[in-house]
């Protein structure tokens, strides 16, 4: 088995299934890791990956890469692009990987089977967009124990990683400064 027929798999198991996704996450993966110099078929505890969507792409990303957000390692930045920026933190060196095949041009009809073999097969340079990108992690953001830890003055809640904010010399969760993603009934 190629390398990809055995990362393509990997993903497939964690997500749970193919789809073009999961084709696209392991070709970028793949290439990403590659370009950094690093084996995709062995786990780096010095890659930090931000990803752009919260989609089958970022499953790929993280059954192959090992990274999670547990581990503080995967990063998600709400762009709604399949693209991801992976960081060798042991050399500094960052490169972004997106799609460039223009999904416009398949036709209707194409079977989700016809477009995992040609996302498998396209050539990679007209498939992706590989580039060397300056990235500076944040300290509150790289893998570890907490660098700071507050406690929001309105609910009480722990917050940590410097996401706290001062309003009015208060410490707040953002939750209380912005108001929250959710409801309480």
């Amino acid at each position: 088995m190629s390398d990809y027929e055995i990362l393509v798999e990997n993903a497939k198991k964690f997500h749970g299934g193919l789809c073009p996704g999961i084709v696209m996450g392991t070709r970028m993966t793949i290439a990403a890791m590659k370009e950094l110099g690093l084996d995709p078929k062995e786990r780096s505890r010095d890659l930090i990956v931000y990803v752009e969507i919260d989609r089958c792409m970022t499953d790929a990303v993280q059954a192959i890469t090992g990274c999670s957000l547990g581990h503080r390692s995967l990063k998600y930045v709400d762009y709604g692009k399949f693209a991801a920026t992976f960081i060798n933190m042991k050399t500094g060196k960052a490169v972004r990987v997106s799609s460039v095949e223009d999904r416009s041009k398949d036709p209707e009809d194409q079977t989700m089977e016809e477009a995992i073999e040609k996302l498998a097969t396209m050539p990679e340079e007209e498939l992706l967009k590989l580039e060397e990108v300056q990235m500076e992690v944040p300290e509150n953001d790289i893998p570890g124990f907490p660098k700071q830890k507050a406690v929001c003055s309105k609910c009480g809640e722990r917050i940590m990683d410097g996401r706290d904010v001062i309003v009015d010399g208060n410490v707040l969760c953002k939750a209380c400064a912005k108001g929250p993603y959710y409801k309480s009934i």
